[in-house]
């Protein structure tokens, strides 16, 4: 039985952080589905298909790249039931693990048929900087019917909030922060790196 690593993010920009967390998935499942979401609980600054975009440009910019790792825009839903849904009728007889941030921890109990949800799948929860994963969140969700696993990486302490209000170009990667730029998408985007006007 294939294994299966679900990855949605909702990222506004992705950044390095998503990359290593893709890069980690690709080295431990047999296949990593990813998409851009929109989260019903956050508002975000950019629409969708160009989140896609960038993330696809994250996607091909890891190297070496994985064969494994894709982008599957189709599966993206704001509800990850429906998600998981989609994702199983491609893949009927493989076994499936969602992955969330640490960040989305306290938030996961208000998902749409969350039990439902946690019946279909296997957790993993990724460290962030500043969300720490404390046994009573975990035992929290362990109550609803989660199958908990945490993963053992590092992610490096940068955020795509971050970026949007100071366009620090060592949070995306080269191809992200050109395409933000070609596209003009955040304020931010205003200053211009000196790389960008040397480097087209």
């Amino acid at each position: 039985m294939a294994s299966i690593a679900l990855f949605g993010t909702s990222a506004d920009p992705p950044t390095a952080g998503h990359r290593t967390i893709l890069t980690w998935l690709a080295d431990h499942y047999d296949h990593v589905l990813v998409w851009a979401s929109d989260n019903p609980f956050k508002s975000h600054q950019t629409p969708l298909e160009h989140r896609a975009q960038m993330l696809q440009l994250l996607i091909d910019e890891i190297e070496p790249p994985r064969q494994n790792l894709g982008l599957h825009q189709d599966l993206s839903s704001p509800r990850a039931l429906i998600t998981v849904e989609r994702a199983r009728q491609a893949y009927p007889d493989a076994d499936f693990t969602l992955t969330i941030g640490s960040d989305l921890v306290d938030q996961l109990p208000r998902w749409y048929q969350i039990e439902t949800l946690l019946h279909q799948v296997k957790l993993l929860i990724v460290p962030r900087p500043g969300y720490a994963i404390t046994d009573d969140r975990l035992a929290a969700l362990r109550q609803i019917g989660a199958q908990i696993t945490v993963a053992d990486l590092a992610v490096p302490a940068v955020s795509s909030t971050a970026y949007r209000e100071a366009g620090d170009p060592e949070i995306v990667p080269p191809p992200v922060e050109a395409y933000i730029h070609r596209e003009h998408l955040y304020e931010c985007e205003d200053a211009i790196p000196e790389n960008l006007l040397t480097h087209p």
